[in-house]
């Protein structure tokens, strides 16, 4: 590390270079806002016309960039560009970084060290306010050390092989999900599930019949969501004020924690002691939890992997064996919508556990559930091992960045 040399990250980037101007000819533009963005992973683009775009709408953006929000640098609002578009324009929230002497991919890297957001949330002006935001242009003073290009690029390689294979399996599992939706779709609002002879059911002629929520097909029912469960409660937090509370074994989720997948490692556990002093409850593997408090998280969802407890703002959801959590899961993902409707009527914007109890829904036959499952429960296993190996793949870069990007290991320690 002793050819490593210290520059100022001025010297080598320039921050929010380009913005749109007098040049700028696209009517329509991909847009991409700070929310659009969780550690590289970015969500489905946004297209409007310029003129109806967000007044943030500024930032223009080419390969090799870095995006970095502003604001509350904790959430981790960040991203590497890449097959970047001439329409593509980001908010103003972002600081975009863009390398001139340093490779991108290091510069990236470098980025979003743990220690680097951490000095980014403290310098963040407002510290105790809703929105705490550091200027883009304090980036320019950090400090930091480069080895020679050749070494840059060759650390940089080893970090993106794995996060390539981390997109790789979310974009897997995304296309899997979708599967799953399309399959739902089909059975159970289309109606269109295999009828005795494998046809289609309601354009082969199935007999329907009037329900209170119109044409069923015959031999299904009405019902109320738990009527589908062993089981539907929310859960409870310990006193935050009782140190002896938690730092336990018993796993506690909270609702910021449900991103519609499944749940392995919590950020916090509780002790027994805790457990046993508060209205949590431990549910056991395969409980749907969802969330049911203040947007924007009313209606997100997550699978347990384990037993587990979890916070008052989420639902548990134990599903009925011939029922199966997975046919649970794409209902509550399907009416997502119209449960955020009813939590909007509220005075907090929050659903109520008997509302959600006593939502009617149509309730299939028991066989039609039966062989649903038999064909989404091997889509939802291999969504989770694809999402294991994802947090594998997880820890092992973020163990190996700061290491790698402070000189601490050197590539040559690393075995293939």
């Amino acid at each position: 590390m002793s050819d490593w040399k210290e520059y100022k990250l001025k010297e080598l980037v320039v921050v929010n270079e380009r913005s749109i101007g007098r040049n700028f000819n696209f009517e329509e533009i991909e847009y991409i806002d700070t929310s659009s963005v969780t550690e590289n992973k970015f969500e489905l683009p946004s297209f409007t016309t310029l003129k109806d775009a967000p007044s943030r709408a500024k930032r223009l953006i080419r390969d090799g960039d870095t995006i970095i929000s502003t604001v509350r640098p904790v959430q981790k609002h960040y991203g590497y560009v890449k097959k970047s578009r001439e329409n593509q324009v980001v908010s103003t929230g972002f600081a975009v970084v863009t390398p001139k002497k340093i490779d991108p991919r290091f510069l990236y890297y470098f980025l979003i060290q743990p220690e680097i957001t951490e000095y980014l949330n403290t310098i963040a002006e407002g510290g105790t306010t809703t929105f705490p935001a550091f200027r883009a242009d304090e980036l320019n003073d950090l400090n930091i050390k480069l080895p020679d290009h050749s070494t840059q690029t060759a650390i940089a390689e080893i970090l993106s092989t794995l996060d390539d294979k981390i997109e790789l399996n979310n974009k897997i599992n995304h296309e899997l999900e979708t599967l799953a939706q399309t399959l739902f779709k089909q059975w159970f609002i289309d109606f269109e599930f295999p009828n005795e002879n494998g046809e289609p059911y309601k354009s082969s002629g199935g007999e329907m019949v009037y329900s209170e929520l119109g044409e069923i097909p015959k031999g299904w029912k009405v019902n109320p969501i738990e009527s589908l469960t062993e089981k539907m409660n929310s859960g409870g937090t310990p006193s935050t004020r009782r140190d002896d509370y938690y730092d336990g074994n018993i796993k506690w989720f909270s609702t910021k924690e449900l991103k519609d997948s499944y749940l392995f490692e919590s950020e916090r556990m509780i002790s027994q002691a805790g457990l046993d002093n508060s209205s949590a409850k431990v549910f056991p593997a395969n409980t749907v939890l969802m969330a049911i408090y203040a947007a924007p998280t009313v209606g997100r969802l997550g699978i347990l992997t384990e037993e587990a407890t979890f916070n008052q703002a989420a639902l548990g959801f134990i599903a009925k064996e011939e029922v199966g959590f997975e046919y649970v899961f794409l209902l509550l993902k399907h009416l997502r919508y119209d449960l955020n409707n009813l939590a909007n009527g509220a005075a907090q914007q929050n659903l109520n556990v008997g509302l959600v109890k006593n939502y009617n829904i149509v309730h299939p036959t028991i066989d039609i559930l039966s062989s649903f499952r038999q064909i989404v429960s091997s889509i939802f296993l291999s969504i989770k091992i694809n999402q294991e190996e994802i947090n594998t793949l997880k820890l092992t870069r973020d163990t190996l960045l700061p290491k790698l990007i402070s000189g601490e290991l050197e590539i040559n320690e690393i075995s293939n």
